[in-house]
């Protein structure tokens, strides 16, 4: 009787899951905001790493400078030249779409 319960259970949760969607995983960059421009919705940050230590909480800049279409962002806090910012984002056409950004230092969740 278990057996046959469980195995329905399975089955329905199956089922409901083939009619679900996947969505990709959107990508995350996270670094120094060099230039944001509420005008053009468009923001370039320079890259950190994930090598996070007490002297670099955050990161270490790795030199890579990238830029980011704000057009469809959700923006928290809106950030300033020498923010640490983190974003999540898609690829689209070659072309980096941001879906969110953090201003990291305005906003640390950390400090809670």
């Amino acid at each position: 009787m278990k057996f046959k319960t469980v195995l329905m259970a399975v089955a329905a949760i199956l089922v409901l899951a083939a009619g679900v969607p996947m969505l990709d995983a959107a990508e995350v960059a996270q670094g120094k905001c060099l230039a944001y421009s509420a005008e053009d919705k468009t923001i370039r940050i320079e890259e950190f790493d994930v090598n996070f230590s007490q002297d670099a909480p955050y990161g270490n800049p790795t030199g890579i400078v990238s830029e980011y279409d704000l057009s469809r962002a959700k923006v928290g806090i809106f950030p300033e030249d020498g923010d640490v910012v983190r974003i999540a984002f898609v690829i689209e056409n070659d072309h980096k779409v941001a879906l969110k950004v953090m201003n990291v230092s305005k906003q640390d969740i950390r400090r809670k």
